[in-house]
């Protein structure tokens, strides 16, 4: 059963349809990349699914139970951290932790277990300053435990590593990853290298629509361009095969891009063998997902 499935959502804000006929299935312990430009609907989806935003048409279900608005049950499934966290300044981590423990009605042995627990997880777990002093990124980082503390089987995340420095991405990237050991995470981005690096599964969405969901490694396979690149020893080498060859496209002085439609792999490794040219490296291209999230998302 998958943690997270959605069929036919909608939802329109006067005039403006936002989410049409979204579909859906989110495996369970999967990383799952939901991936759109700004205002393509993710937040919107999002808030959906946490029953904060009633739907013109569709079901959603969090853990086979179905998400009702404005009656939120299921989001006792449901661990999430907003774009921006907010937190009571004055506390410590262990005291804010403490205060959401008890709100979602654990005992104090619980939050305190918990709390040791997570905190290292997130790497806080030496932090006795108080919240206000707390850099974007240490507040990331907390956000993510008091997400998990109650021990969801779904975290949500709204663009989680939108604002950070390449360091503070990784350390969030990270922690997102060991947390998948324990539930599903979801995690909305427009960052396509961090969906690249972690993710195990996406899904692109374009004006309110699903436009390509599938792993990410399938979501390469099928979309798998018939192209391969050859690295030589040598400038001369690659003009002697461009000579040969002259549909491939030098990229640089000893790199050659091939098509082949028009130059099959098995006649360009032939002619090399015949001609003892020694070759670095060949390799087949793989679309990257930038590449195809442009593609897809193009007016």
């Amino acid at each position: 059963m998958d943690t997270l499935h959605i069929t036919h959502l909608k939802k329109c804000f006067g005039s403006k349809e936002v989410l049409c006929d979204l579909n859906l299935s989110v495996p369970r312990h999967s990383i799952f990349g939901f991936v759109g430009k700004n205002g393509a609907g993710k937040t919107t989806t999002m808030k959906a699914i946490l029953g904060l935003l009633k739907p013109d048409s569709g079901t959603i279900f969090v853990e086979g139970e179905k998400v009702l608005y404005g009656q939120t049950p299921t989001n006792h499934h449901i661990g999430y951290l907003p774009d921006v966290p907010s937190f009571y300044s004055y506390m410590t981590p262990v005291e804010y932790l403490k205060l959401c423990g008890q709100v979602c009605g654990m005992t104090n042995h619980q939050i305190a277990v918990r709390s040791q627990e997570l905190l290292s997880l997130v790497g806080l777990q030496q932090e006795t300053h108080r919240i206000k002093g707390f850099s974007r990124g240490m507040k990331q980082r907390l956000g993510i435990a008091q997400a998990l503390l109650h021990q969801p089987k779904l975290l949500i995340a709204d663009e989680p590593t939108s604002a950070l420095d390449p360091a503070g991405r990784r350390e969030i990237l990270d922690i997102l990853t060991n947390a998948s050991v324990y539930t599903t995470v979801v995690f909305s981005t427009h960052i396509l290298s961090d969906v690249e690096q972690v993710c195990t599964h996406a899904a692109i969405l374009n004006e309110g629509k699903i436009v390509m969901e599938n792993s990410i490694e399938q979501i390469k396979t099928l979309h798998r361009r018939k192209e391969f690149s050859l690295k030589l020893s040598s400038p001369v080498h690659a003009q002697e095969i461009l000579r040969k060859f002259p549909n491939a496209e030098k990229t640089d002085a000893i790199h050659l891009l091939f098509k082949e439609e028009t130059t099959p792999m098995s006649a360009v490794l032939q002619y090399l063998a015949e001609k003892r040219i020694p070759l670095e490296k060949i390799e087949r291209r793989t679309p990257s997902l930038e590449s195809l999230f442009m593609e897809v998302t193009q007016a």
